[in-house]
């Protein structure tokens, strides 16, 4: 399967995509540029809540594939998002307890795609994701998902502390992983529950993790002090799924 790259440049076609409704992860904007077109663009942005960013004529450049940006180039997802009230009905609908992964500062869109197959393969219900500081549903997230986006639902959300405790108020617990934690074989990972998992320079904000029941981690014997991102997240997710099965 080929998956084609969403970037839109130009204004026209820009504000035509806001319009549309395409889902817009991130917007460039020439730095100093505020003429009409380009301040309906942003209000469009705004209105998304959008990530927008203002650089340099040489940097947008460097990003154009086509020469004719016009000082705007946005980034659109590859994928359409799902929304958190969908997810939970998935698990509704299967009768089983939502297992959700939360990933909290994952900017690697090759850690996303691959925790996305995981999510697949471990049987949760779908994948949550902050708007900010992290990587959307490009092309490559796609590819490193090896078909795995095509059949587990990602939705993308504002404030992802928020999230957590609109989904505690529907029955979900949380865990997160963190090396600091208690092992995880001797944690109870079973009910409705969702893992969260950081990125492995900065693991979990402070703020989400606060917001966790309990803190996993995975034993190591190594040399080395971390499990890459999308690792940990499979070997938490299997667990889970290990006890849901005893």
């Amino acid at each position: 399967m080929r998956y084609e790259e969403m970037t839109i440049e130009g204004r026209n076609a820009v504000l035509e995509a806001f319009r549309s409704g395409k889902t817009i992860d991130k917007l460039y904007v020439l730095k100093g540029c505020q003429d009409g077109p380009v301040n309906t663009i942003l209000r469009e942005a705004r209105k998304q809540d959008t990530i927008v960013s203002f650089v340099a004529k040489e940097r947008l450049n460097q990003m154009s594939e086509t020469g004719k940006h016009q000082g705007v180039i946005a980034y659109a997802a590859a994928y359409a998002y799902a929304e958190v009230e969908e997810i939970l009905k998935i698990a509704e609908e299967k009768g089983e307890a939502p297992f959700l992964i939360l990933l909290d500062n994952i900017e690697d869109p090759h850690n996303l795609g691959a925790i996305i197959r995981t999510a697949n393969l471990a049987g949760a219900h779908g994948v949550i994701i902050p708007k900010r500081r992290a990587v959307g549903l490009t092309a490559t997230v796609a590819r490193a998902s090896a078909g795995a986006l095509n059949y587990t639902p990602v939705a993308k959300v504002t404030n992802l502390g928020a999230t957590i405790d609109e989904l505690k108020k529907r029955g979900l617990w949380f865990v997160c992983a963190d090396m600091d934690g208690t092992t995880m074989y001797d944690l109870d990972l079973k009910g409705p529950i969702g893992l969260v998992i950081g990125s492995e320079g900065e693991g979990v904000s402070r703020l989400v993790r606060e917001k966790c029941d309990l803190i996993a981690s995975v034993p190591m014997k190594g040399d080395i002090d971390s499990l890459n991102a999308s690792v940990a997240a499979g070997v938490l997710a299997y667990e889970i799924v290990r006890q849901r099965y005893r």
